[in-house]
Formats: structure tokens, sequence, C-alpha cells
């Protein structure tokens, strides 16, 4: 993986270590993706504070707190339950900035208005409102998929430094 993300993501551990600042992340659809080529850097670890993989609806009750009538009302993949899950992750961690993914990667599990390839994303900071955006990858493979939710995650990461 280091290949296709290995300048971007050293540069990313870098500027977060010049400020001091840890990240968090929550991952369903992704299965832990982010942390990994997050931590493939060397010296990561200044940075990275933890990685929740939470694929199942427990996972994300049990370990980021996300309300089960939450995710019962606007199922898992949701604004609302990526935001529980990023604020979560900040709550559960000692982490400044965290950032959650939680999506239909495919090739089944679309229901109606949620098809294959609808990526929600949360991100949340300390002391500043958590913040979401939600992304459609079509036409692509599961992997891809996973791929382009890893990448979207990162510019959130980005973005929250900047």
């Amino acid at each position: 993986m280091t290949e296709l993300f290995g300048e971007r993501t050293a540069a990313l551990i870098a500027r977060y270590a010049e400020r001091g600042l840890r990240i968090a992340t929550a991952e369903s659809c992704t299965g832990g993706l982010v942390a990994a080529l997050l931590t493939e850097i060397p010296g990561s670890s200044a940075v990275v504070e933890r990685g929740f993989v939470t694929y199942s609806n427990e996972a994300k009750t049990e370990l980021l707190g996300v309300d089960p009538a939450l995710i019962a009302r606007h199922g898992a993949v949701s604004e609302e339950v990526a935001l529980a899950m990023a604020e979560g992750a900040l709550a559960h961690s000692r982490a400044d900035v965290a950032v959650s993914i939680t999506g239909i990667a495919g090739p089944g599990g679309a229901t109606p208005g949620k098809p294959v390839g609808l990526v929600h994303f949360g991100l949340a900071r300390r002391g500043r409102p958590a913040s979401h955006c939600a992304r459609t990858f079509t036409g692509l493979d599961r992997t891809r998929v996973r791929l382009a939710a890893a990448e979207m995650a990162l510019s959130l990461f980005e973005a929250a430094i900047e």
C-alpha cells in the first residue's frame, strides 16, 4: 500500500507531528485500511493514537458509544452514525482529530436510497463541531470503493490541519 499512498501519508504524519497533534480512525467498511496506511509510515506512533474497527453495529455501540437507537432510526450507513462514530472516537481516545467511515462497499448490501458505493464520513476535532460529508463511488468494485474511501479519509485529515 505504501506505493499508493506513501508520500501522501508521510507528509500527513509529518504535519501532525510538527503540530503535536494525534489522530484516531473509526472505520467500518474500510476495516482498518486507513489506520494501516497511516501506520506504514515510520514515526507514525507519534501521531496515530488509535484506530477503531467497528464493522458491526454492536462494535459501533460498544467501542464508540454510538446509540443503538440512532442506528435503528437512520441505519449504520448515515450522516448521523458517521458523526457519532467520529465524536465517539474522540471521546474514547486521546486524539485531537478523528475521522470515521461507514458505507456500502458491495457487491451486496444496497437498500433503497443507499446504493453500493455510498460512504459517509465524519470529522471530529476537539473543541469544534463535527462535520460530515458523503460520497457515492459508482462503478467500482469492493476493493476500489474501500481504497476511494481511504483516500477521502486522508483528505479529511489533511483538511483538518490546514
